[in-house]
């Protein structure tokens, strides 16, 4: 009896990515690593497998059903990580005596949560971290933003093609404060909005009864979306909102940085997860038609929470998926081609050990080199090197060897270098 066939597709939610594939993928996170560098950022990384404890109290409510959770052989119960802050916390955390602040920290992680597929959303996707802790100023939320709007105009793309809402934590917490609704509820109260457009009102008005709001609280909680501007929201929060001050001095430091018209205030921006308390934000494309580009936010307790010592913290997190959607959609998807520079063949095993030597000699100088792995025609191989992309070419054969010398062919132009043979 035949064995059943083995599925030939990555499973649900995850990716292949096959040598064309990696071109938009190497150009992208080429534009993440440039970003980062140019900001002063340095680069970390981490384990994929965390402790689902940690991952469990770190993470929103959404998340944390969303995790791809195991037990191991020893018993300890694990996950894959669904992103990258909670690791970081705990990273820092570690180590907090012995660092120096603020940090600026950058990488870019693979994470995975097990979630509804739709256009832009995988099970799998990678994630370009930035992270800036201890550093209280709102400077670091703009800059965070501004490294953002780098790799995008490294890749094609700007204000026009994508903007950022934000809203402040902090403030919501001040409006509801100023609309009676007593601070152990705040937490219940961002979640639940946070569902508005997944979930009908009804069931989100159930959401903050079951919290125990009142009907008339409940009503005042629906109201906060109907805040248009940061007056209206100063307006309900108080005039002494020092949240709402942080707003204005962010805004201004956006226009500083050149980006004013590339952010607007949306108060219906909170974010799903639990550890944001001050300043959130979330990047879209212009036309409306995909998932953020990007998001993060101000996270000031995160440390604490997982046994560190208090500590601010800013991070943005910045996906592959959605931007790689983005860029085919605008047509910004061409890559250069990443064949090897120069193509290296050979008539029979007679010249076999010529070319070698001719590859070795050229790679010992800096080029990059493909060299036939056995003979082939020169009509052969001269196509196969114009297939890949190869920019020139050498064919040698027993006259080349004779006479030590060896004819290099630009593929473009056509034209020939003679060179002497190693």
């Amino acid at each position: 009896m035949q064995p059943d066939a083995i599925s030939l597709v990555p499973p649900r939610g995850m990716r292949d990515f096959y040598p064309e594939d990696m071109g938009v993928r190497r150009r992208i996170f080429d534009a993440w690593r440039g970003a980062a560098r140019s900001f002063g950022f340095v680069e970390y990384d981490a384990c994929v497998v965390e402790s689902l404890d940690l991952l469990k109290r770190k993470a929103g409510e959404e998340i944390g059903e969303q995790i791809y959770a195991f037990t191991d052989k020893s018993g300890r119960e694990l996950a894959l990580r669904p992103e990258m802050t909670p690791t970081l916390a705990r990273m820092v955390a570690a180590r907090q005596g012995s660092l120096s602040f603020p940090l600026k920290w950058t990488t870019i992680a693979q994470c995975f949560r097990y979630e509804r597929m739709t256009r832009g959303r995988k099970r799998e996707h990678y994630q370009w971290n930035l992270d800036i802790i201890g550093e209280a100023s709102v400077l670091a939320e703009a800059e965070v933003i501004g490294a953002a709007y780098s790799a995008l105009a490294t890749l094609g793309l700007g204000p026009a093609d994508v903007c950022t809402r934000f809203s402040s934590r902090a403030v919501l917490s001040d409006i509801l404060r100023g609309m009676d609704i007593a601070p152990e509820h705040h937490q219940a109260v961002f979640l639940a909005l946070d569902k508005r457009g997944k979930l009908p009102d009804e069931a989100i008005g159930d959401l903050l009864r079951g919290e125990g709001l009142s009907p008339a609280q409940v009503d005042r909680a629906f109201g906060i979306l109907a805040i248009r501007t940061l007056d209206e929201a100063s307006a309900v929060a108080g005039p002494q909102s020092a949240a709402v001050e942080d707003v204005r001095s962010f805004m201004a430091h956006l226009q500083a940085a050149g980006l004013s018209d590339a952010a607007r205030f949306d108060l219906s921006v909170i974010r799903g997860l639990s550890y944001y308390t001050g300043i959130v934000f979330e990047g879209f494309d212009t036309a409306g038609s995909l998932r953020a580009v990007f998001g993060g936010g101000r996270y000031d307790d995160l440390l604490k929470t997982v046994g560190g010592r208090p500590a601010t913290g800013v991070g943005l997190g910045f996906g592959d998926v959605v931007i790689a959607e983005l860029l085919a959609e605008r047509g910004l998807c061409q890559t250069g081609g990443e064949a090897a520079a120069i193509a290296v063949g050979y008539m029979s095993v007679n010249e076999q050990r010529a070319a070698a030597r001719l590859a070795a000699a050229l790679r010992k100088s800096g080029e990059s080199v493909d060299l036939a792995l056995s003979p082939e025609r020169a009509k052969s191989f001269f196509s196969r090197a114009a297939r890949n992309g190869s920019l020139r070419s050498v064919y040698v054969g027993p006259d080349d060897v004779s006479a030590g010398k060896c004819r290099i062919k630009d593929m473009r132009t056509r034209q020939e270098t003679v060179a002497p043979l190693p």
